[in-house]
């Protein structure tokens, strides 16, 4: 018999095991929901061992039923994790939502928050890859679930996750305003070396947006906490688009401190639009010169 045959058959046996403790009798008035939650899940790991995953969640799915018959929140919270480990082996990521946010729920309800927002963020790091957008809602979740054990360190962390997937999905407006929230939780921290980091984000998603006065507002905001290195650049970068000039500041969107930055924001400054006005006004320039140039031949023409 193959390893998965036996583990197969281990299954079923638990499965029977647990069934039997559901049952009731003249003897045995209430179901016997502690130790039926306890097979059922050990009758998934078995089913999972042999790649029997839709009986693997089946009985996952049954294990939780029994741990919430028991008041067994966390528990049954723990279980919808594994069901989201099923969904990464069977492909099925677009279900990982679904399930996580039971998880959080059930966490809240033991009051284990942080467990709850954990959840959200193992699930999110699952689907980041594939499905930004899912993985952005988890993540918008978790801010909420930690801000109200008031917790604004582990806030900011989450939520520099989301502006970063807004970036990613091209949402700079929701982008602007994620990064100010960023900013003001690390002003409750005290944290201004990332706040110089942030501000040099926002301008770049500012930019992006077509928004250089913004851009310049922000910068005079919170400038103040930026390294002298990112004051230098971001003040030539501003300058460079108020003055139209492209060449200076694709110079500045490549310097090394902004070339170093998250993924997410490396990337944007190589998709700034460039100013283009100087460069139009050459060519409008140059065109009148032709024009001027092509007058003089043809009173040249005419005199003769």
């Amino acid at each position: 018999m193959s390893v998965a045959a036996k583990k197969i058959a281990e299954a079923e046996q638990l499965v029977q095991t647990a069934e039997k403790s559901l049952k009731t009798s003249l003897l045995k008035w209430v179901p016997d929901y502690d130790s039926a939650a306890d097979e059922y899940a050990k009758a998934a790991t078995a089913y999972k061992i042999a790649k029997s995953f839709d009986k693997s969640k089946e009985c996952l799915l049954k294990a939780i039923e029994c741990y919430k018959n028991n008041k067994s929140w966390f528990h049954a919270a723990k279980s919808y994790e594994q069901i989201i480990l099923l969904c990464k082996d069977v492909g099925t990521l677009t279900d990982v939502e679904e399930y996580a946010n039971r998880a959080c729920s059930l966490y809240q309800q033991h009051g284990s928050p942080e467990a709850a927002a954990s959840a959200l963020e193992k699930a999110a790091k699952l689907t980041e890859a594939q499905h930004p957008d899912v993985a952005l809602r988890l993540y918008q979740h978790a801010v909420e679930v930690i801000l109200i054990e008031d917790s604004t360190r582990q806030a900011a962390l989450y939520s520099s996750k989301v502006s970063r997937l807004l970036v990613k999905l091209q949402r700079f407006e929701e982008a602007t305003k994620s990064l100010k929230t960023e900013i003001g939780l690390y002003q409750q921290t005290e944290s201004f070396g990332q706040i110089g980091r942030l501000v040099v984000a926002l301008v770049l998603v500012q930019l992006a947006r077509g928004d250089s006065v913004e851009a310049e507002k922000s910068f005079k905001e919170w400038g103040t906490c930026c390294e002298p290195d990112e004051v230098s650049t971001l003040t030539t970068l501003l300058q460079a688009f108020d003055e139209e000039d492209g060449e200076l500041a694709a110079r500045m969107l490549a310097s090394p401190f902004i070339r170093h930055m998250d993924v997410e924001y490396a990337i944007l400054a190589k998709n700034i639009p460039l100013p283009k006005g100087l460069e139009v006004a050459k060519k409008s320039v140059g065109a009148d010169e032709l024009n001027n140039a092509r007058d003089h031949e043809d009173e040249g023409e005419d005199l003769c």
